[in-house]
């Protein structure tokens, strides 16, 4: 035993040291055949996650894009002849200063502003493939916008077809001014050292009217002949410049073309970035941000929502009450998040006196959430303090599909006491609900009464439901209906009448996306007389505008007759508020100007008795403009509330109020 013990490491040591060696070694070589295979899928597995880098000087280092690019030295960059796409005189060396499209000093006749020249040797941020890119600029007095020209990178071969431009008051959004997808004309293209072909971009074929003042010009989804990605050329301009995904970049290279324009316009000038509004404010909100529209007990007290803020921001419900002097602002609820709700939309007063409305939150069937409807009360304990807390109940959690899931729009009661509402999603088809929720044992069930689908004509997405006067369901879509309509966005006016079990539709009005009519209708409402208003929008290769309409019932067939039509070429505009009062005159609010008119006559609206606030439309001087929305009247129409997106002392939204 011992010397079978003492004969096993010499037999280990002489005859198996070799073979360990090379097993070990092949095992190593095996493991690290393994973990460069691994690397390399991961590394390809990340990249066709991301395939298009947001500049194009990383596009230069990838190589699925570096085996694209010709990767010329500077001095073969600047000695290059040409390239097929375009004559040889067209072409410039980039790193000659005298090829840089502006040299700065005054600006030519047809020039705005000027950002510079173009670089052509630094860097470039990707305007397609999702990425905007956007650049501030000012405009030193009223101006008509006629074009832009810009510095691209571009891929070798490739020729630049179109990219949408938007004129903004605010990077990447606030008040569009332009928004459309414009053709441009390449030329002064010549290499540069990472390979890319370096042009100028020029478009004389759109017109904005601009006052005086601070604007952003946004680039995106560009187009080139082959689908490549297309860069905007980083300089060093005045201007402050972002990218959606990275945040604040260096400025970039453009003009914009234009000349100075006179305020001598039909039916109105365009306006200046929206200015805050400031008389009439009755509350300004420290958080939160863009509160929903305001509704009305049968005192005359005001509540609303905000979709953050709260101890937990996950947004609140608030209350307004009228004093001799003032209002008194207080918090009823804070929504704490998860099934409980939150981020809400607005609310109701139902006709036990509860605020009724939806949320957030819920389960998580949903791609997320699924939402939920609750109800809040005051507590049934006494309470010591001018304002308590209310308490929250969870009526219903939606599921998912067949349930509609997603809740949107307004909720109404019958005069049963159920309760109806839409959903953006779900449904039998996935294209959205309406459901009814029903009183039952002390508790609520659900169901869903109506799915959108799956024939398209019949509207898609609701987003506005009223009970009308007969009993019926009333309310408007979003999508659908005329299926020649661009991307089927016009939408549809629908009734839901009930048949035993079921709910029939019957559309009626189908929108064509016109001046006459509009798209995507919302905020329908009925006055006493059974007539239906709503509100649209419409865009037509950048002529854009509202439209209040009406449909009037006759002979059992509706009537639409277009109210008012605001008008804007090159120009985003639109209403986003309607309401009624109890005499049936109808107020509306604006993306930038809010209108108020009474008994207006039929026909052109401009004949009509409009305020702004108690200011007459034409009064140009001495007009403000914000966003106004969410509009709600006192039962005797003397007051007339509403909110906005933002404004007031911190910039958080405000509820303001306007005597009649």
């Amino acid at each position: 035993m011992h010397s079978s013990t003492h004969s096993h490491p010499h037999q280990f040591g002489t005859k198996f040291s070799l073979a360990n060696v090379t097993v070990t070694v092949l095992v190593m070589l095996l493991f690290l055949i393994f973990l460069f295979l691994f690397l390399t899928l991961v590394a390809g597995t990340a990249q066709a996650q991301n395939t298009v880098p947001p500049t194009a000087r990383q596009a230069a280092t990838m190589p699925q894009f570096a085996s694209r690019l010709a990767h010329p030295t500077p001095t073969q960059a600047a000695s290059r002849a040409s390239y097929p796409a375009q004559p040889r005189a067209s072409y410039k060396n980039p790193l000659d200063p005298r090829a840089r499209i502006h040299r700065g000093g005054p600006l030519d006749a047809n020039e705005i502003y000027d950002n510079g020249p173009i670089n052509g040797s630094t860097d470039a941020w990707t305007i397609n493939f999702g990425f905007v890119t956007s650049d501030s600029f000012t405009v030193p007095s009223s101006s008509g916008v006629s074009g832009m020209t810009f510095g691209a990178w571009l891929f070798e071969g490739d020729v630049l077809q179109t990219v949408e431009v938007s004129i903004t008051s605010a990077e990447f959004g606030g008040t569009t001014y332009f928004d459309q997808v414009v053709s441009f004309t390449q030329s002064g293209c010549s290499a540069n050292q990472y390979g890319f072909n370096i042009c100028t971009e020029t478009s004389s074929n759109f017109t904005a009217n601009l006052a005086q003042g601070a604007y952003w010009v946004n680039l995106s989804n560009a187009v080139v002949n082959d689908g490549d990605p297309v860069y905007w050329d980083e300089n060093s301009g005045p201007s402050s410049a972002s990218e959606n995904s990275v945040g604040t970049i260096p400025s970039e290279a453009f003009t914009i073309l234009g000349s100075t324009t006179t305020t001598t316009c039909y039916p109105y000038c365009l306006p200046p970035p929206p200015q805050c509004f400031t008389d009439g404010i009755i509350h300004d909100f420290q958080s939160g941000g863009s509160p929903s529209g305001v509704t009305l007990d049968k005192q005359g007290s005001l509540y609303g929502t905000t979709p953050r803020g709260g101890d937990d921001d996950n947004g609140l419900v608030y209350k307004l009450s009228r004093t001799v002097q003032d209002w008194m602002y207080a918090v009823l609820y804070n929504f704490t998040g998860d099934s409980s709700g939150q981020q809400p939309g607005g609310v109701i007063v139902g006709p036990d006196g509860a605020l009724y409305g939806t949320a957030g939150g819920g389960t998580q069937n949903c791609n997320g959430y699924c939402g939920v409807v609750y109800r809040l009360r005051p507590s049934p304990v006494a309470c010591p303090a001018v304002f308590c807390s209310w308490n929250q109940t969870v009526l219903y959690r939606f599921t998912a599909s067949p349930d509609g899931f997603y809740p949107n729009g307004n909720l109404v009661f019958d005069q049963a006491g159920n309760l109806y509402g839409t959903t953006e999603g779900g449904g039998a088809y996935g294209l959205g609900a309406v459901y009814e929720l029903s009183p039952s044992n002390g508790g609520w069930t659900e169901k869903v009464i109506y799915s959108f689908g799956p024939d398209t004509t019949g509207g898609y997405i609701p987003n506005s439901l009223l009970v009308g006067h007969d009993g019926n369901l009333y309310g408007t879509t979003s999508y659908g209906g005329d299926p020649n309509c661009t991307y089927n966005t016009c939408g549809v006016v629908f009734q839901l009448a009930p048949a035993g079990d079921q709910w029939t539709e019957r559309i009626l009005h189908t929108f064509e996306n016109s001046q006459s009519d509009g798209a995507k209708p919302q905020n329908l409402v009925q006055d006493s007389s059974g007539n239906l208003y709503g509100i649209s929008t419409w865009d037509d290769f950048g002529d854009s505008g509202g439209v209040e309409f009406m449909l009037s019932p006759s002979n059992g067939n509706w009537i639409f007759t277009e109210l008012i039509s605001r008008y804007s070429q090159g120009y985003t505009t639109s209403f986003t508020g309607l309401t009624t009062d109890a005499k049936g005159d109808t107020s509306v609010s604006g993306s930038t100007i809010f209108y108020y008119y009474a008994d207006c006559p039929l026909g052109p609206p401009f004949f009509c008795d409009w305020y702004i606030l108690g200011r007459h439309p034409r009064d140009y001087e001495d007009t403000t403009y914000f966003d106004a929305y969410g509009l709600a009247t006192d039962p005797e129409g003397k007051y007339l509330y509403g909110v906005t997106a933002d404004c007031g002392q911190y910039n958080q939204g405000t509820v303001w109020s306007s005597g009649r």
